[in-house]
This record gives C-alpha cells, structure tokens and sequence, in this order.
C-alpha cells in the first residue's frame, strides 16, 4: 500500500504538467482541504475529541504567513514553520483546557474561540499587526526555477506536505501513541486505569492537529495572496467537520476524499437545480452521513475487503 500511496502522489505531480493553471489552481485547493482534515482525522477520529476551532487554527496559519512577508525582512517561506509552531502552541493550549472534559465542554470552549479569533484580529491594540478589517497581502513565494508557474509550485508544494502529513498520520495511528488515543478515546476511565495520561494524550493530539491545520491556513494564504478576519468564520469550521464525516473520520485516505469533496461536489450539485443548490446539496449531504457512516474511505475499504473475499 505504501508502494500503491508513492505511485499515486508521484502521479499526481507529473499530471500537473499536463493541466492548465486554473485547474491546477482548483486541485490545489482540494489537497490544502485534505491537509486541514488529516488533522481533524488525528483530533476527532482517532483521539475522540471534538472541535469547532479549526477555523481559527486554518486562520493563524494564514496570519502567520501574512505577518512574517509584511512586518519582516524574512522570506515569505518562513511562515510555514512559524505557522507550524503557533498552530502546535494554539492546538495544545485548547486540548490541555479542554481534553478533560466532556465532548459539551469542548464545543463550547472550541466554539468560544472559534468565534473571538476574528474579533481578535480587529483588535485596535493589534490592528497594525494583522491588518484590522482590511486585512493583509502578502507576495507568493517565488518558485525555484523561473519555467515553473505560481499555481504549479503552489500545488507541488501542497502535495509534497500532504504526502508527508499522510505518512506521519498513518504511522502515528499504527504506534503505541496511536493505540493510546484511540483508548482514552473508547474508554477513558479503562485507559487512566492502564496508565495512560489521558489529558496530556489528547493535548498532544489537539497540538498535532493544530499544526495541520494552520500548515493549511498558511498555503491557502499563498494561493490567494490574502488574508481577513471574515475568511475565517464560524462556516468554515462546519465545513471541514462535513468533509471530514463524509470523507472517512479514521484514515488518512478519509482526509484525502474530503478534500477533493469540499472542492468539487459543490460543482456537481450547482449543475443539479439552478435557484435549489443549497437544498440540493444538503439532502445528498444528509444522504451521504447515513448511507455511509464510515466516509468514502470506509465505504471504499468496506468493498476491497468484499472483493479479496
């Protein structure tokens, strides 16, 4: 499978060469998707915890880019590891305040900054930081060579992190800290009972999270070349938990399926009933949960396994 993973990352980087700009653009956009729910994949699925602050987490990413190109002399690559960082700090903050509680309890507190994040940032004591309600701009990061495109390098760039973020996941769900998680996550009175700290479990794993997530805030900054405090609304943070149900919420491969569904099943519903999209892509959203309580990875996983039998 590892062998089939590299085949198919590998294939999707040369195919980029054969599509114009805007479709790039499109697909690049569907793997930052997938690179925000294999953090939700680590937070929800695995560790059992709830969230409605990845928008604010997809935000500091974002703002973390948009303020080293603006306020300093750093390159603009920089940002990636500061949003790395500050998601990481942002993730454990919230898991370690709200790991021992119940799922009540982690929405309300999620929810809670979900909602102050972009009041934050318009902040008169940090406007000249962030930008206020206009917002900040920030220059794309300039491509190694001069024959490749922004929106390739962009993808390139994209695709690199999520086949590295995908490895991490897997490997982190097959250990012993995987095992744990999903112990604490079944039974978390049985796995203090073993030992486990299970708090501090899910603090690291809410810290993981955040870091996926702001990785992904702060590549959707380049793509678009901006950040503001409305981009990152409560809306957001529903939409990735939609992609992640549908996706698969315990693999990587769920992630992944999410990503290209948040970005083209909206498409395909829009073809559907001009005036009734909306409607439209709710029931086959609704249809979608309970006809698939597993995502599509657990549906596809469901049907390998019937066939090898």
């Amino acid at each position: 499978m590892r062998t089939v993973w590299t085949m198919g990352f590998v294939a999707a980087a040369a195919l980029s060469f054969c599509f114009p700009d805007f479709i790039v653009f499109r697909f690049t956009q569907a793997v930052i998707w997938a690179i925000a729910l294999t953090g939700l994949v680590i937070l929800c699925g695995v560790s059992g915890q709830f969230s409605f602050a990845q928008a604010a987490l997809f935000g500091l990413g974002g703002y973390s880019a948009a303020m080293v190109g603006a306020h300093t002399p750093l390159p603009v690559y920089w940002g990636l590891p500061v949003a790395l960082l500050a998601g990481y700090a942002a993730g454990w903050g919230l898991g370690r305040i709200a790991g021992g509680h119940s799922l009540w309890t982690q929405a309300l507190v999620t929810y809670a900054f979900a909602i102050a994040f972009p009041q934050l940032l318009r902040w008169r004591l940090i406007e000249r930081w962030t930008g206020g309600v206009g917002g900040l701009y920030l220059d794309f990061p300039t491509p190694p060579v001069d024959w490749l495109g922004n929106d390739r390098w962009n993808f390139l760039m994209a695709l690199a992190i999520l086949a590295f973020g995908a490895w991490f996941a897997a490997n982190l769900i097959a250990s012993r800290s995987g095992r744990a998680l999903m112990a604490a996550r079944d039974n978390d009175l049985a796995a203090a009972a073993q030992g486990i700290r299970v708090v501090q479990m899910r603090a690291a794993a809410s810290g993981v999270a955040g870091a996926y997530l702001a990785i992904a805030g702060c590549l959707s900054s380049y793509q678009f070349g901006y950040v503001g405090p409305g981009t990152y609304g409560f809306a957001l943070s529903v939409q990735m938990l939609f992609g992640m149900v549908v996706g698969g919420m315990y693999a990587p491969a769920g992630a992944i399926a999410g990503g290209l569904f948040l970005q083209f099943f909206p498409d395909v519903v829009a073809g559907l009933g001009k005036g009734l999209s909306g409607l439209i892509y709710a029931v086959l959203l609704i249809a979608a949960m309970v006809l698939m309580p597993r995502g599509i990875a657990g549906l596809l996983r469901g049907l390998r396994i019937s066939a090898w039998r």
